[in-house]
């Protein structure tokens, strides 16, 4: 009995790995968050193996009938619509559940959105802080409050309609001036990175109204001129924020 996190490709289903492959294979059954998206990837593959729904719609309630088949002796292959299960996408719920069970959990390394976009940037990546996506209602100002005074780089999943407000609330927060990135379609065939401070990215896409999955990538707070930032490397200087 084992559950297996398989990441997929996020964008060129030339990305996936031969070891996932391998896996989806071999499964018993392959458990998605979308069966149509994921029946693309898998025919595409000439995978045929039965399909489950698992997504934050219905997590809590399947969990115990997949920790008893797993428990019977099945294996399990949990994959997402794009990268890897668990990270801000379902998984978690499953994971913990077999880890409380004693069932084996295993996670292929493969492709996730958030490295490639943090890769190119430009911005340092000796250390940063993955924050998934920004709260919605509850406690939005809190954790824009708190990152901006994060000296780590900082890394965010956005909606393509939700950007333009993220950016211009980060570049409320943050400062105007502070260096952010912004990648989509990750692997895809329009894949872009566009750089430049908060407040002119909020202006280029406001102008050019953005498709497909976001990576936002944002510098970290810059101290005080004549103090290191811990987190920069040696050559770079420190600039106070706005």
């Amino acid at each position: 009995m084992k559950l297996y996190l398989v990441p997929t490709p996020v964008g060129n289903l030339g990305d996936i790995t031969l070891r996932a492959l391998e896996v989806l294979k071999q499964a018993d059954a392959i458990l998605c968050e979308d069966t149509r998206t994921s029946g693309k990837l898998l025919k595409h593959y000439a995978i045929q193996k039965p399909l489950y729904s698992y997504h934050q719609h219905n997590e809590h309630k399947v969990t115990e009938t997949l920790i008893a088949q797993l428990q019977a002796g099945k294996s399990l292959a949990l994959i997402t619509d794009a990268g890897t299960p668990a990270v801000s996408d379902p998984g978690f719920y499953l994971v913990r559940a077999c880890v409380q069970h004693n069932i084996e959990v295993e996670c292929l390394p493969g492709a996730t959105a958030f490295v490639p976009a943090l890769a190119v940037s430009g911005l340092p990546t000796q250390r940063f802080t993955f924050e998934g996506f920004l709260p919605q209602k509850k406690g939005r100002k809190t954790m824009l409050e708190k990152l901006a005074q994060e000296e780590r780089t900082i890394v965010l999943y956005e909606s393509p309609h939700r950007l333009v407000k993220s950016l211009e609330e980060m570049s409320t927060f943050m400062g105007s001036r502070r260096q952010a990135s912004v990648s989509r379609e990750i692997s895809k065939l329009f894949a872009e990175t566009k750089r430049g401070t908060l407040t002119e990215l909020a202006h280029y896409y406001t102008e050019h109204p953005p498709k497909g999955e976001i990576v936002i990538v944002v510098a970290g707070k810059e101290v005080v001129k004549g103090k290191k930032n811990k987190y920069k490397t040696d050559e770079e200087e420190e600039d106070p924020e706005d």
